[in-house]
């Protein structure tokens, strides 16, 4: 369940109960490729077993805007 209560419909707590699973979550870790990486602060990342700090989400390691760019770089590496 969220860290705050929320109000006013169910619909509502489940959007609240799926950021928190998401902000609690361990993620992999994209320098060594361990799944050890949990949230340090707002939108900061730390992985616990290579150390390595990042920017991120506020409640997920990544964005979906995050991952556009990514790709575009991938791709213009590429070229």
């Amino acid at each position: 369940m969220a860290k705050c209560k929320v109000r006013y419909g169910a619909e509502m707590r489940k959007r609240a109960d799926a950021v928190d699973r998401q902000r609690v979550a361990k993620y992999v870790c994209p320098m060594c490729g361990k799944k050890n990486v949990k949230r340090a602060g707002h939108s900061l990342w730390k992985c616990r077993s290579c150390g390595a700090t990042f920017a991120g989400g506020a409640y997920s390691l990544t964005t979906a805007v995050g991952e556009t760019g990514r790709r575009i770089i991938a791709d213009v590496k590429k070229r």
